[in-house]
């Protein structure tokens, strides 16, 4: 008898196992990130980037980026957004040439000349850089407070005389919108 309700669970567990889909199918509250769609359409990497950049994965936003230019080509939006990505890292020289070439490509965007404003005052180039943010600021309108602040920082700088004591000083890059930035004195 005993034999007999052991091969009745058996037939009983069978059969509900074959109602099962089974597998390891996704859950809705799986931990595991879901599968891609690869009929869907892409993000632009610009926009990822920028996201990156905010949440300050910068090598992973220079990454979208020039994902970005590779679709895109060498479009001014493109130059600027990885030459502010360079600036943020620290790689002055190649910040300065892509902020550079994007100003050649369009320079309407003020925030493109305010970025190679900081570059140049990261720089010690005090002068060329009250030069360029002058410029942001007429082409901003005198509307963003960042670029006046960037302004009066070079203009204090510039104003400054070369020779005597030296005081070093340290700034911190500070971002206000979607691409620009602010130089602000470390206390």
């Amino acid at each position: 008898m005993t034999h007999l309700r052991a091969l009745a669970l058996m037939t009983l567990a069978c059969a509900v196992a074959a109602c099962d889909p089974g597998g390891f199918g996704a859950s809705n509250d799986s931990p595991y990130a879901p599968s891609v769609d690869h009929g869907g359409e892409a993000v632009d990497g610009l926009v990822v980037g920028w996201r990156l950049m905010e949440a300050g994965e910068n090598e992973l936003a220079m990454d979208a980026f020039v994902r970005a230019g590779l679709e895109q080509g060498r479009t001014p939006d493109v130059l600027a957004a990885v030459g502010t990505a360079n600036l943020v890292m620290g790689r002055l020289g190649q910040a300065e040439n892509l902020l550079r070439e994007a100003i050649e490509a369009d320079n309407s965007q003020p925030e493109t000349w305010n970025n190679l404003g900081i570059t140049l005052l990261e720089q010690g180039k005090f002068g060329e850089a009250e030069q360029i943010l002058r410029r942001a600021y007429a082409l901003d309108n005198g509307e963003s407070d960042a670029i006046r602040d960037n302004l009066r920082l070079a203009l204090a700088n510039s104003n400054q005389p070369v020779y005597g004591d030296v005081k070093e000083q340290e700034y911190k890059l500070v971002r206000r919108g979607s691409s620009d930035y602010v130089i602000r004195q470390t206390p």
